[in-house]
């Protein structure tokens, strides 16, 4: 283990992430325990229902996009696409991941933070597409309005640049230092209708 800067945030989401798997896991089982005792289900037990769901997709997608992640970890193509489709779930932004087989979970992670980054700017729903073409990685979303944050996109492709960003925003800050720790560089194309991330 290292203590390198780059690790400490990673480290820090893996142990929220870790700890907070398992009441929420105890959460979802007692749910499905009461909806086997029969019945028809109320109002508050479908929201419990769909809230434990949605706070269970988003803890497996910040473990890989904010936790640790070792030289040489894999991680299939099934799981990546349950996760997001878990995460999606009655969204109306929809995420098509065509990179098949196993990838290196240090590249998912690289991915995932910047479908957070896509995330922030298509408000109203939209496509996005992720594709892993011999190494190179595309990121590409498309809706019929995006809502750019210039400051926000500044600060990915020149980071350091002094950029306010709060923390729902971390994603902006975290991208650019793992893909610097990682040797890549990121190109970005952005209009009114779409943004493409290569790396």
């Amino acid at each position: 283990m290292t203590t390198a800067s780059q690790d400490i945030p990673a480290l820090l989401g893996s142990r929220i992430c870790h700890d907070l798997i398992s009441p929420i896991g105890a959460i979802s089982n007692g749910v499905e325990l009461l909806q086997m005792a029969g019945g028809p289900m109320s109002p508050e037990m479908e929201l419990i229902s769909e809230s434990v769901a949605n706070a269970n997709a988003r803890i497996k997608f910040f473990r890989v996009a904010f936790g640790a992640a070792s030289a040489g970890q894999m991680i299939g193509a099934t799981e990546i696409r349950g996760i997001l489709d878990d995460l999606t779930q009655g969204s109306r932004l929809r995420i098509d991941w065509r990179a098949a087989g196993e990838q290196m979970r240090q590249e998912v992670k690289l991915a995932f933070l910047m479908l957070q980054c896509l995330e922030t700017a298509m408000p109203w729903g939209g496509q996005i597409t992720v594709t892993n073409d011999e190494g190179v990685w595309t990121v590409s979303g498309t809706s019929d309005r995006m809502k750019i944050d210039t400051e926000l996109w500044q600060a990915l492709a020149e980071p350091g640049g002094g950029a306010e960003i709060g923390a729902a925003e971390v994603q902006f800050l975290l991208l650019p230092m793992l893909l610097a720790a990682c040797d890549r560089r990121l190109m970005l194309e952005l209009s009114e209708t779409g943004a493409v991330a290569r790396f």
